[in-house]
This record gives structure tokens, C-alpha cells and sequence, in this order.
């Protein structure tokens, strides 16, 4: 009995937010492998899950996953092949394919190089490293509650402000869009709220609390477990699904940032896994290469489980009522209050953690997450993969 309660608390602390495809997540020093095709990985319930969300057939899902698993394996060499004529890169769910953007002055030898990757060419306005000093600009202005966030958009060659509906006459709003204007190509859009953390008050039975909050956890690392920033109440003792003493916070960031990461002990341990809660099966972790834009994507959460989107934004910054958090990934996929350090994966690799967003898994809506990379990178974590 004891034994059986303490593997569904390793699996609880490890996977409570996470789970998606069929396997895995690679380690912030993993290779991106090559791009040879490779049979996607995928369990009868996650296929299930992406026909139910994504509005697939059970083909067009596997066929899906095996052309996303090429263009992940493509992205670095194709961004490399672009050299300064990079205009962005993001995944045409579509054609199946890889796109790459590249300027109108890029040479002849470089559009070649960035075919032979496998990638189809678009032409764009503006490069990379434009749009990211534009982005960059902006992220150093004092945003109103009325401007969600911002982002690159590598499709439209711009970057995206989010105004709140409503919100687009308030005179701190103008003032910023004014300065975001001259700050470089910018392109207003409207959305209906603002985006908000996903923090819970204490609900008995799931995965783990501390103070008077429940979130979920989202990936293990070799000593431990990473989860959102903001779900750290700095009373130190984090506990799990059973009320038992997990570990203490050993770090965290919010806002700015939205990630932390608590060590594990107690007769808790860590496994490479997240939980499918029933929706499919619990999930290997194996890598953490980062899915491109337009990529198929699933999130794992304790208070609304299993859910799928598409990756719609890197890098953006949302501005939360407490403040702004950059370098965020924006997705398609639903989540609710609890849901907060969830694990989000795509195909067989770890993506990040849950942040937050709007909307509701009834309405729908859209949510962020931490990449799991820039976190490890900081505290000097390794993944615990398979």
C-alpha cells in the first residue's frame, strides 16, 4: 500500500501537469537529431485527443506528427542555412512543411541552402534580428493593463501588440502604441481580456500546494521537479497530491520571468513522465527540442487534465496584472486556475511549463507557457529523460 502510494506520488509530482504525446522530452543539451522521417510517437489516446481538439482524422493526425517531428529536426539547420537574411521560421500545418522567411536581398546560394534543408521559402519585409530589437524596444516601455502583450510574428514580418478590447482609447494605451509605432513595424491587434495567471486557491486531492495555492507540477529534473514562477507563495514547504511533504522551493522568478523549480525528497522521486490522465496514456519524456511555430502542441494540467492547440507565438511578452514576463510561448490550447506549472509537449519533447492566459476549457481561449530550456539554463538543471 505504502509503495503503491508512493509511485502515484513520484508520478503525481512529476506529471501533473504535463502529458501528452507518446513520448518524451529531450535535455537542454540534446541534439535536434536529423531530419530523416521518422514514424511518429504516438499512443491511441493522444490521437484521440488531437482529433478531439484539432479536428483530425486519425491519418491526418499520424501523418501530422511525423511531418512536425521533420520540421523540429529542420529548424536549426535551416535557420543557420538563412544567415542574416533569417526573417523567422514557424510550421505551415497546412503544407506539412517547414517555411522559413527570408528578405528580399538574400542570395540565390542562400535560398538553395535553406531548400536543401527540406524547408519552403517565403519572402518577408523585415528580418529576425529587426523584428527582435523591435520587440526589445518595447519590452523596455512601462505597459498599461489595457496592452496584453506583444510578439514577433515572423509570418506577417511585424511585431504583434495585443490591445484589450475596449481598452484601445484609453489615453496610457495610446500613448504606448504611439511609442510602439516608432520603436520599429508594429501591427495592433485587438483581443477580448487580458491574460491572467493560473493559481488556484487549495482543492483537495491534486498534485501539489503550498501556502494557500494549487498548481501543477511540470517536468522532473535529476533532483527534483520545474513548475511556474508565480506558484511559489515563498512559504518555502511545497506538498503533493496526498498532503505529503514534497520539498521547498529552491528557486523562482515572476514577473519577468515565470519559472521555479523545487527539490525532491521524502520518499518522493523523480521519473521521466508526465500524466495522461486517462486521456491517454502517462508519457515518456525523452527530449526537449523546440516545436516551431504552427506546431501541434498538448498541455497536462491538474484541474483540467488533457488538452491540445497549435503553437501560435515565440518570444512574446504578456503583461500580467503583476507585472510583464518575456520570452513566452503563446498556444491555442485551454487552461483553467490550477492548471499553473503544467507541462506542455509536443510530439515527443518537453516544450515548457503552464503561465497563464484567458478563457476557460469550456469556451476556450488561449494560454502561454515558460520554455522548458531557458530553465534549465538558469538554475543549471538537466531533464529527467527515458
Amino acid at each position: 500500500m505504502r509503495r503503491t502510494r508512493l509511485i502515484h506520488a513520484a508520478l503525481a509530482a512529476l506529471l501533473a501537469l504535463g502529458a501528452g504525446f507518446a513520448a518524451g522530452t529531450a535535455p537542454a543539451s540534446a541534439s535536434s537529431g536529423d531530419a530523416r522521417p521518422a514514424k511518429a510517437p504516438a499512443s491511441a489516446g493522444l490521437l484521440t485527443a488531437m482529433q478531439s481538439d484539432l479536428h483530425l482524422t486519425k491519418a491526418q493526425a499520424e501523418q501530422r506528427l511525423a511531418a512536425e517531428q521533420r520540421a523540429t529536426a529542420a529548424e536549426p539547420k535551416a535557420r543557420k542555412a538563412a544567415g542574416s537574411s533569417l526573417g523567422g521560421t514557424w510550421y505551415d500545418a497546412t503544407a506539412g512543411t517547414l517555411t522559413v522567411g527570408l528578405t528580399p536581398d538574400a542570395p540565390q546560394a542562400t535560398v538553395r541552402a535553406v531548400r536543401a534543408t527540406g524547408a519552403h521559402v517565403r519572402t518577408v519585409a523585415h528580418t529576425a534580428r529587426e523584428l527582435a530589437a523591435t520587440q526589445a524596444r518595447l519590452d523596455k516601455l512601462n505597459a498599461p493593463a489595457g496592452v496584453a502583450s506583444w510578439h514577433v510574428d515572423p509570418q506577417a514580418s511585424t511585431v504583434v501588440v495585443n490591445v484589450v478590447a475596449g481598452e484601445q482609447a484609453d489615453n496610457d494605451v495610446r500613448r504606448f502604441v504611439a511609442r510602439a509605432h516608432r520603436a520599429g513595424p508594429i501591427t495592433v491587434r485587438h483581443v477580448s481580456t487580458a491574460p491572467q495567471t493560473f493559481a488556484a486557491g487549495t482543492v483537495g486531492g491534486d498534485p501539489f500546494y503550498t501556502g494557500n495555492v494549487r498548481c501543477s507540477i511540470g517536468f522532473s529534473v535529476y533532483g527534483g521537479f520545474i513548475t511556474a514562477g508565480h506558484c511559489d507563495q515563498h512559504t518555502g514547504a511545497v506538498y503533493g497530491w496526498d498532503r505529503s511533504y514534497i520539498g521547498n522551493f529552491q528557486g523562482s522568478s515572476f514577473p519577468d520571468n515565470d519559472y521555479a523549480w523545487v527539490n525532491v525528497g521524502s520518499g518522493w522521486w523523480t521519473v521521466p513522465v508526465v500524466l495522461g490522465w486517462g486521456t491517454v496514456s502517462d508519457q515518456l519524456v525523452r527530449g526537449s527540442n523546440v516545436a516551431p511555430v504552427g506546431s501541434s502542441i498538448c498541455r497536462s494540467g491538474s484541474t483540467t487534465h488533457w488538452h491540445c492547440g497549435a503553437v501560435l507565438a515565440m518570444n512574446e511578452t504578456v503583461n500580467y496584472s503583476q507585472g510583464a514576463v518575456h520570452q513566452m510561448t503563446k498556444t491555442s490550447v485551454c487552461a483553467e486556475p490550477g492548471d499553473s506549472g503544467g507541462s506542455f509537449i509536443s510530439g515527443d519533447q518537453a516544450q515548457g511549463v503552464t503561465s497563464g492566459g484567458w478563457g476557460n476549457c469550456s469556451s476556450g481561449g488561449e494560454t502561454w507557457f515558460q520554455p522548458v530550456n531557458e530553465i534549465l539554463n538558469r538554475y543549471g538543471l538537466t531533464l529527467h529523460t527515458a
